[in-house]
């Protein structure tokens, strides 16, 4: 299982890569190997705000349907519009291509509500 160590992660199994006050979301590893070959993902618009813990999208395996849930709070500033054309591209590289969000965080505080690498390896 590729767990990176300069990640953060939720328990819902998003992770977030802290680019200054820009956070970079997707899913890891684990949580696309459980869904199987994605087939869609639904995302939020540019310029929309999203809450820490709140669903900001859906995510459309060919086993299941499931929420995206948002690891910050802020605003949406970039879209990883590829996947639309290739969302198995999320299967392939969960770390790297398959990012989907890039969020402008409103409270740097809620960082510490994430989990280190270690903490997520236990939770799986």
């Amino acid at each position: 299982m590729n767990i990176p160590e300069e990640l953060k992660y939720t328990k819902d199994h998003e992770w977030a890569r802290i680019e200054g006050d820009i956070v970079v979301v997707g899913i890891t590893d684990y949580a696309q190997g459980e869904l199987g070959d994605i087939v869609f993902i639904e995302f939020p618009e540019e310029g929309q705000t999203i809450k820490q813990g709140d669903p900001f999208g859906t995510i459309e395996a060919v086993k299941a349907v499931s929420d995206l849930i948002a690891p910050v709070s802020g605003e949406v500033v970039e879209i990883n519009t590829a996947l639309d054309e290739s969302p198995e591209t999320v299967n392939s590289d969960p770390y790297g291509e398959g990012w989907m969000i890039k969020v402008k965080i409103s409270n740097p505080e809620e960082l510490e509500n994430l989990l280190s690498h270690e903490q997520y390896a236990e939770l799986i």
